[in-house]
């Protein structure tokens, strides 16, 4: 896998990760032997329920686990007038004639709709390192591409805020 996560990141899914084992695992585990009391497996929808509820928080916890290891660490080093991790860039586009405020993020809490873009998306790949005025092109795919200026950068930092994508 080898994401590129921050420190932030790595924290928020150590948390996830104790909160998980220590307090999600026993309530699960508790609920799939009171559920199997009421009888007949092969028509206990309470049972099914359950266990797949069980194993959803086991294969999290394994994807937890396998990102942490295999994690790239990264921090922010951009320069006080160019476009790093978590800084608000307004942008416009002329092809909308509009802009947007967006912020690039690691892969594991990017959300678009909120404007919060990987730093792995072509967007988020063009956007760093740029400054004020700065034109470019982002490339979607071999047919698609548009325009986009950079017109202003509020550095910022990673405040936590942002929640770690769920599956």
């Amino acid at each position: 896998m080898n994401d590129k996560l921050t420190k932030q990141d790595i924290k928020k899914m150590r948390e996830e990760l104790d909160r998980r084992r220590l307090e999600l695992m026993p309530e699960l585990l508790e609920e799939v032997k009171r559920t199997r009391a009421f009888g007949d497996l092969s028509e206990n929808f309470e049972y099914k329920a359950a266990k797949q509820a069980q194993n959803k928080n086991r294969s999290r916890i394994r994807y937890l686990e396998n990102m942490i290891k295999t994690a790239q660490l990264i921090d922010d080093r951009s320069g006080a007038d160019e476009v790093g991790l978590y800084d608000k860039v307004e942008l416009y586009l002329p092809a909308d004639g509009e802009t947007e405020i967006l912020q690039v993020v690691s892969t594991v809490r990017c959300d678009p709709r909120r404007g919060l873009i990987s730093l792995d998306s072509p967007m988020g790949r063009q956007l760093l390192g740029k400054k004020v005025g700065d034109r470019f092109t982002v490339q979607v795919n071999e047919r698609i591409s548009y325009e986009a200026e950079v017109r202003s950068i509020t550095k910022g930092e990673d405040d936590g805020s942002a929640p770690l994508l769920q599956y």
